[in-house]
């Protein structure tokens, strides 16, 4: 029976300095998209690490929960997914949600960023754009590298003809030559991509989202620092974040650090390119 009490006492002093340190992992290495501007991508002046308004807001978020941060390139989207499930790397920055990654990663709710992906056509078109219905009897096209929601990538495949391209690029040059009617492709990556090809004047985007997916920050099971106090922290600001206007001034400044890289000459590109938009 002493035994047992000195082992409980013992127990009780313990508990608060474990408490204390499960809520101090100091130091998360994330990864993400290497080719999503200007959400994600690849540092042209340091390859190894990852730029982007998703990049800012959490070396934000993370400075004001005193932890260091670093985004490091993993590969190809599918290879820093694998590196956050395997525990090898701590989180991805910008993980889209799905069912099937929930047992292997934790999501933060709400997302960090959300991804509008807007209706493109040629200026000249006809077409009566107001909802997704109204697109329905349509060519269309879209980057078999978009990152749509669930729900409606389901709608587009049972009610929208939509031919999937290798890239914007070639969704664009659909369009241009009326092989498409409409391209759906993100509000920023498909702004970037229509200015590159020089097709600003014949191309406009419609207003209106056709979808918002979210882009998460989703927490290895695997990981070191996978413990409730980081997870509620995380919660509690991105809870805070639409209402502090960051995440918007967090987009519009990259994506005039985007542009800014798009009009200098092109150096030794990092691998995989971070000139080309993918989404």
């Amino acid at each position: 029976m002493e035994l047992r009490l000195v082992w409980s006492l013992l127990g009780l002093t313990l508990l608060p300095a474990l408490s204390f340190a499960a809520g101090k992992c100091e130091h998360l290495v994330v990864t993400g998209s290497p080719d999503a501007p200007p959400y994600l991508w690849q540092d042209p002046q340091n390859p190894k690490h990852l730029i982007g308004a998703s990049a800012d807001l959490l070396q934000q978020v993370a400075g004001e929960l005193g932890l260091k941060v670093e985004l490091l390139y993993a590969g190809k989207r599918s290879q820093a997914l694998d590196e956050v499930r395997s525990g090898r790397m701590d989180m991805l920055a910008d993980a889209s949600l799905t069912v099937s990654e929930l047992e292997t990663l934790d999501y933060i709710h709400p997302s960090l960023l959300k991804n509008d992906y807007l209706v493109w056509t040629r200026k000249d078109s006809a077409l009566v754009y107001n909802e997704a219905q109204d697109l329905q009897g349509h060519p269309g096209a879209v980057s078999e590298k978009a990152r749509l929601s669930a729900p409606f990538s389901t709608f587009a495949q049972q009610q929208l003809t939509l031919t999937q391209t290798s890239g914007l690029t070639p969704a664009f040059q659909k369009l241009l030559l009326g092989e498409a009617e409409f391209v759906i492709a993100g509000r920023y990556s498909g702004m970037a991509t229509v200015q590159t090809l020089g097709m600003a004047a014949d191309l406009i985007a419609r207003p209106q989202p056709i979808d918002r997916p979210g882009l998460f920050l989703a927490i290895s099971h695997n990981s070191a620092c996978n413990d409730p106090w980081l997870r509620g922290q995380l919660t509690k600001k991105m809870t805070e974040l639409p209402a502090s206007g960051l995440a918007e001034a967090a987009l519009l400044r990259n994506v005039e650090r985007w542009k800014a890289q798009l009009s200098q000459p092109q150096a030794k590109a990092p691998q995989p390119p971070a000139s080309t938009p993918k989404q």
